[in-house]
């Protein structure tokens, strides 16, 4: 095998050509390296879907580098894992690093803590050069983000997308105020579908396995076919090229009204308005700042309200920058924290989804078929079960990272530990995200399907959101009673645990459902 003078890295989430790994490559002594290795599609039990879409995915970017002449060493899976060429990451590179003989290794900062360390040690332990380049798909590097944290006791979401939308002049007016006359319309963006339901809902565009994905699919039906989910629905973009297509189809059928329902649910309908980029955008098929370009064209011809086009624009420079630095600030230790205490396993039916909640039945049906729920689903109800239940914050990110196809572990930690569990004490967010059954009712009509009442607190036909609402209160009062943005639901608190008969069957029935 032909030796090389710089060996670039190209990890499974970083599929963009213009990368900062591909500066001053020379095709005639680099070559780019990339691997698909059994250990990141079992350390944790992954999803069919989301193992075939990040080696889909890979293939086809490969296929692209050779197309423009780039040497591409790449290590397939194959159904026999007997062919392997070793079974974690770093296993593989250092044979290829033997083989190849390189001067240097480069790539791009991971998206995963724990493969950074992997890599950074290998190349220690091998006494080679290894050079890590900043991720320039996002607006801020981790060493700005980390310098305008330095001096911050609390790092504010909403200050910080302020300044990101002032430093990118993004949905500003030339006097440097924001256009609508507010930096945020969620107050707009919380609508429900009401007793009629959603009107007629474009579809996403989808994309059909071609050969290759095919192949894929194939290989995880034979080797990965005890692991959950479907791979049926198979319908992701996995080339640039389908992720502009989606994107388009986004602006032009849902984003007019993504912002007026962004928070609502309703049965069988897993997309609505959303626009499902997550995935490409977290494996870099397309930037961020492609989206928000397009999303600023739809508002400026008149396509689509400022309220939809800001919600849309404060979840990618607003959230989405804001996670990705505050797992960087705050790693190794981020994924170790456990406020609230929780040690409870993930119930069994987060992986199969029988169970009569009619809610989370729902969403595990979409999470089952495709890999994907919208923000509202993973946030209120299956991060709300798991936190009101005491699920172990950790447990519940690795169910997160194993089930959803655009998880990455800088974007699946904070999310889950600090805006879901509340597992950082308030890094992320102000307060835990607790809500009872009524929440789920008011945003959804599952509730109109399901066997459980969601205004019942105790008895047979209770809904265990609610039931364990009140037990989360009351068992976590202590740590809880001093958040001002708390205050009514402590108050409601109070109330309840003056009726001590009432309080202590909604303990007891709290007892049994966490046994489940």
């Amino acid at each position: 095998m032909k030796q090389v003078r710089n060996l670039v890295i190209v990890l499974g989430d970083q599929l963009n050509p213009d990368s900062a790994a591909f500066d001053g490559f020379d095709r005639e002594r680099d070559a780019v390296w990339m691997a698909e290795v059994c250990q990141e599609a079992t350390y944790v039990w992954s999803h069919q879907l989301r193992i075939a879409y990040f080696f889909s995915a890979m293939r086809h970017f490969r296929d692209l580098l050779r197309q423009r002449d780039i040497r591409v060493i790449y290590h397939g899976l194959t159904a026999n894992p007997s062919q392997d060429q070793g079974h974690t990451l770093a296993d593989v590179l250092q044979k290829s690093v033997t083989i190849l003989e390189p001067h240097k290794i480069i790539m791009v900062l991971p998206g995963d803590y724990r493969v950074l360390s992997d890599i950074k040690n290998l190349s220690q332990g091998m006494n080679i050069d290894l050079e890590t380049r900043q991720d320039r798909h996002f607006y801020l590097d981790v060493d700005e983000f980390a310098a305008y944290a330095r001096d911050k006791k609390k790092i504010v979401l909403e200050t910080f997308y302020r300044r990101m939308r002032k430093i990118h002049h993004i949905l500003l007016d030339t006097g440097g105020d924001p256009i609508g006359g507010s930096w945020n319309f969620d107050r707009n963006n919380r609508n429900t579908f009401g007793k009629t339901g959603p009107k007629h809902v474009p579809e996403p565009v989808s994309f059909p396995p071609d050969e290759t994905t095919r192949e894929v699919m194939d290989m995880v039906r034979r080797r990965f076919n005890h692991h959950p989910g479907s791979l049926e629905d198979f319908t992701a973009p996995v080339t640039r090229e389908e992720a502009l297509k989606a994107l388009d189809n986004f602006v032009a059928h849902r984003l007019p009204l993504f912002g007026t329902f962004e928070d609502a649910m309703w049965s069988d309908h897993p997309f609505l308005y959303h626009s499902r980029l997550s995935a490409p955008l977290n494996l870099k098929l397309i930037s961020p700042m492609e989206c928000v370009a397009a999303a600023i064209h739809a508002f400026e011809t008149g396509h689509a309200p400022i309220s939809s086009v800001e919600g849309f624009i404060r979840q990618i420079i607003g959230w989405r920058e804001f996670i990705r630095g505050i797992y960087w600030v705050h790693m190794p230790d981020y994924g170790e924290m456990n406020h609230l205490e929780h040690l409870l396993d993930v119930p069994s039916f987060f992986w199969d989804g029988n169970t009569s909640m009619e809610c989370i039945r729902q969403t595990m049906q979409s999470i089952l078929s495709h890999g994907y729920t919208h923000h509202i689903q993973r946030l209120m109800i299956m991060g709300l079960y798991a936190l009101l239940k005491g699920v172990n914050p950790k447990k519940f990110h690795e169910w997160h990272m194993a089930m959803y196809i655009d998880a990455v572990d800088w974007v699946s930690l904070p999310n889950t530990i600090g805006m879901s569990q509340y597992a950082d004490g308030g890094i992320v967010g102000t307060k835990p995200y607790c809500a009872s059954g009524n929440y789920i009712n008011k945003m959804s009509n599952y509730c109109t399907h399901c066997t459980y009442d969601c205004h019942a607190s105790w008895g047979t036909n209770a809904c265990p959101f609610t039931t364990l609402y009140w037990d989360f209160l009351d068992r976590h009062y202590d740590k809880l009673r001093a958040n001002a943005r708390l205050a009514f639901q402590i108050q409601a608190l109070m109330k309840k645990r003056a009726d001590k008969d009432k309080m202590d069957r909604i303990r007891l029935q709290a007892q049994e459902i966490k046994k489940q």
